[in-house]
């Protein structure tokens, strides 16, 4: 059974098309978990034993226990 860690992060997308990937843990990291979000919608993320890493592409706002970081869409 997979269990949370108290650690999570907010995803909110700026613009449609932000696209959020779940990365395993091990050996071999692979994406086994995407959403696609659209402008104004947010997703709340938490770190499981599955889950090591997220990945977002495209413009959106990340709330983090340690600030806000803002990632953009390179043009």
């Amino acid at each position: 059974m997979e269990k949370p860690t108290p650690d999570y992060v907010v995803i909110k997308a700026l613009a449609s098309g932000v696209q959020i990937m779940g990365l395993t843990r091990g050996s071999e990291t692979r994406s086994h978990h995407s959403e696609l979000l659209d402008a104004g919608e947010v997703l709340v993320a938490q770190f499981t034993d599955n889950t090591s890493a997220i990945k977002i592409k495209g413009n959106a706002e990340i709330y983090t226990p340690y600030g806000v970081v803002v990632s953009e869409k390179k043009k």
